[in-house]
């Protein structure tokens, strides 16, 4: 675990065909660039994921600094990553959210799902990484990792895009066109592109076009009667109102520099089983983290798997215990790797030291929290559905055979019982929802599926010894993802 870089060279960029391994670094003022390349790289994500989820992006932003700096103690230095909010949530966090759940009953939840991460990497560090394919091949990861993003296209619709549909839709367009039109490590900030894109469009009609009437989540809540209320609910809602696009009171009354607020977790059982799914998808963005690097250093890192997903269990559960958002690899950071061919870790604790002092500034908390809510429709559009196609690049990289019922039928059944927010009440008390019990569905269902089609079959099967496909993903190598759902 110790902190210490060989300088590479004369410290210049590396001459072509060579490349910064993870022990070495350049000069110190180009390592500060490459680093300064890193947080731009992270930031989209890291601060428009907690945004959705109601959290604090300064109590997040400055946590996702202290966990990456946590991961490349853990790992040895031998894995470069930065730590960034984790998508995988957004959608257990708005079921538990709708069900009445507050920030603190949310970050208890993702606690516990950080703890059970540690235990897996664990499992994986005594065992071998060969222990994730069996208990999550392919086929159900793939699932999970979609069904979680397809879950939230009724946040999009009820929640954001009504707010300003207009700047929603405009907003969708620029992150698509810089999506598709750019490249390098443009690309990779397109979402960032497009939410100073929105915040421009939005402070440009605020100018010309004067307040828009529209329904804001929690704001100017009515009683039946047409009476103030005090807080959301069947009785008490949200009606339209005129407002400003874009409001910077709060900015304007916001210090330079203070303490994040932090709160402690709240556990609640039914919270804690909507936020266990996404351990699924963290697993499949840490192998897949790994992987990548592994290859484009060319060192073996599977013995380090483990640690590698007992790091980030360990940054999201110090997250959410002081109230801050969950953790993962980002593969925005892999790009900015790629393109500099520079894999030193030092330049990750230089993001990391900038990602606490951004959290130590209340006013940029203040200005993230001001983004407007059409502005969040139009970029949410993209994030969520590129999630769930995640799911699908993870099938397709592994070659899932759909023609297998084995593999079809729990994964048809999970995906729609979790876009369809379809609800198993165990008890009056305990209910399965969403995500929840799509996971279960696929996670189960195959493997109960696959147990019984082999003892249908018989030693040898009934094609004379043949494996049938569904064997194969969990007997024979596959694919790991390779593109993290940050």
């Amino acid at each position: 675990m110790s902190i210490g870089w060989k300088l590479h060279g004369d410290g210049r960029t590396p001459p072509p065909g060579e490349v910064v391994r993870p022990d070495e670094r350049l000069s110190w003022p180009r390592t500060a660039g490459i680093g300064a390349q890193h947080v731009v790289a992270m930031f989209g994500a890291t601060f428009v994921f907690p945004v959705v989820m109601g959290l604090d992006p300064n109590l997040s932003i400055m946590m996702s600094g202290v966990a990456t700096i946590l991961f490349l103690l853990i790992v040895g230095g031998r894995v470069p990553s930065y730590l960034g909010t984790s998508a995988s949530f957004v959608g257990a966090v708005a079921a538990i959210r709708a069900a009445g759940g507050d920030s603190a009953t949310v970050t208890g939840a993702i606690l516990v799902a950080g703890v059970v991460l540690v235990a897996v990497g664990l499992v994986v560090h005594f065992l071998g990484g060969q222990v994730i394919h069996r208990v999550f091949p392919p086929v159900v990861t793939g699932a999970v990792v979609m069904l979680i993003g397809f879950n939230l296209a009724p946040v999009v619709a009820t929640v954001y895009w009504p707010q300003d549909q207009w700047t929603a839709l405009l907003t969708l367009c620029f992150a698509v066109l810089c999506t598709v039109l750019l490249r390098g490590f443009w690309a990779r900030i397109a979402i960032l592109l497009a939410l100073v894109f929105g915040f421009a469009l939005s402070w440009a009609l605020d100018a010309t076009a004067g307040k828009i009437t529209s329904v804001l989540p929690g704001q100017n809540l009515l009683d039946a009667s047409g009476k103030p209320c005090p807080s959301e609910g069947p009785y008490c809602v949200a009606t339209a109102f005129p407002h400003e696009r874009l409001s910077f009171g709060t900015v304007d009354a916001a210090d330079w520099f203070g303490f994040p607020d932090l709160h402690a977790p709240d556990f609640t059982t039914s919270a804690i089983l909507l936020a266990l799914p996404p351990v699924i998808a963290l697993v499949a963005e840490n192998t897949g983290h790994v992987k990548a690097v592994a290859a484009m250093t060319g060192e073996n890192l599977d013995p380090v798997l483990g640690r590698a997903l007992t790091a980030d269990g360990v940054g999201t559960a110090l997250a959410t215990a002081v109230g801050g958002s969950p953790t993962t690899t980002y593969a925005e950071n892999i790009g900015v790797m790629a393109a500099t061919r520079i894999y030193s870790t030092a330049a990750y604790y230089v993001a990391a030291l900038v990602a606490v002092l951004f959290g130590l500034c209340p006013k940029f908390g203040a200005l993230v929290a001001a983004t407007p809510g059409g502005v969040l429709g139009g970029i949410t559009v993209v994030l969520y559905g590129m999630i769930g196609l995640l799911g699908a690049k993870i099938w397709v990289e592994n070659r899932i055979d759909f023609g297998d019922p084995v593999n079809l039928v729990p994964v048809a059944a999970g995906i729609i019982l979790a876009i369809g927010n379809v609800t198993l009440d165990i008890t009056d008390d305990f209910p399965l929802q969403g995500i929840a019990l799509g996971t279960i569905a696929v996670l189960v269902g195959y493997h109960v599926l696959n147990i019984a089609t082999r003892r249908a079959r018989g030693p040898g099967g009934a094609g004379g010894g043949v494996i049938a496909p569904a064997e194969r993903e969990i007997d024979g190598p596959v694919r790991p993802p390779t593109t993290d759902t940050d």
